[in-house]
């Protein structure tokens, strides 16, 4: 099974690196890897020049096709006619030798997945559940699996406000479980919803449906919104055994203000996207977990190690929230 891979990138040379070099150490390497650089120096071109990776293509986008759904979109038109899968990685992971190899396994043991995601195993502490063992409320279990739940989640449980639906499955409320709340089974599960930075999916899915330009710059939440469509035609899976590390380097990101208003746009965004008509319950649980998740993140100003990131990501999210009174997100 021929493959590329797609490395989106933004002013991080160092971290982007770690990764090319994880990816030599891989058992299975990629046929051709575009690097689509949307950097506004040459520090990025001038590190990758100064290494030989084999089959590296690089790409440095026009200002017009800054941001990353707009360079996935650039990455996914110059993939060679031959590749059958396409992969995605965040330029801040790093892979474990078999990433790769785990992955492509899964389209042969599930012939009708149309995209497979990988498993980040640096963020969260699982331990497993011994039989008939009950855990209290700051705790979420799954598969035999327990982690502790954020002090948002166990909020969410006392309000009757917590998904309904498995993990990297949408409820009709929108605000569901993450990937990252699938246990480190050695299982592949059937979802949803995928990670962008650390998903893959067959080429003919790429051709025919394309990453949303509403997400401009940072892009957050474009995954989810890509990976809902996809998963409105056809079966997506993340396997557990397809593991990677995730660092989530500072440079590159927006600023507090910012992102807090994205947070509450874009996910209002890919909600509507998903359910353009949704009920009257649904939109009040909708607009009381953004309430909520806010009022938490406030709290952070208190409490936090970062109180005036946590203080401006707050604002933006009031304000995100207010503007949707008056200026609603409109469907690319």
């Amino acid at each position: 099974m021929k493959f590329s891979l797609i490395i989106c990138t933004y002013m991080r040379p160092d971290p982007l690196l770690k990764l090319l070099r994880s990816v030599t150490e891989q058992t299975l390497y990629p046929d051709e890897i575009l690097i689509i650089d949307g950097s506004t120096d040459k520090r990025t071109k001038n590190a990758i020049a100064s290494h030989n990776f084999p089959s590296l293509r690089y790409y440095k986008v026009p200002e017009n096709e800054r941001g990353l759904t707009r360079q996935r979109n650039y990455g996914i038109e110059r993939v060679s006619d031959d590749i059958e899968v396409v992969c995605f990685l965040d330029d801040d992971t790093v892979l474990k030798p078999e990433y790769f190899k785990n992955l492509l396994e899964t389209y042969i043991q599930f012939p009708k997945a149309l995209g497979v995601g990988g498993y980040i195993v640096n963020e969260v502490a699982w331990n497993k559940t011994h039989e008939n063992e009950t855990m209290d409320d700051s705790y979420f279990v799954y598969d035999g699996w327990a982690r502790k739940d954020g002090s948002r989640y166990v909020l969410r449980k006392k309000l009757g406000l917590d998904s309904d639906k498995a993990p990297a499955c949408f409820p009709g409320f929108a605000h569901g479980r993450s990937v990252s709340f699938l246990p480190p089974s050695g299982k592949t599960y059937e979802v949803e919803q995928l990670m962008g930075g650390v998903s893959s999916f067959r080429k003919k899915v790429l051709d025919d449906h394309k990453f949303s330009t509403y997400f401009d710059g940072y892009g957050l939440y474009e995954d989810a919104d890509y990976t809902l469509r996809i998963s409105n035609i056809g079966k997506l899976y993340v396997n557990t055994t397809a593991q990677l590390y995730h660092y989530h380097e500072a440079s590159g990101r927006p600023d507090s203000f910012k992102y807090g208003k994205m947070v509450v746009r874009n996910g209002w965004y890919v909600w509507r996207v998903k359910f353009p008509k949704p009920g009257i319950k649904d939109r009040i649980k909708w607009n009381a977990t953004a309430l909520l998740l806010t009022l938490v993140r406030m709290s952070n100003v208190l409490t936090g190690p970062d109180r005036q990131a946590a203080f401006y990501e707050s604002l933006g999210r009031v304000t995100g929230w207010w503007s949707l009174l008056i200026n609603k997100p409109r469907k690319v």
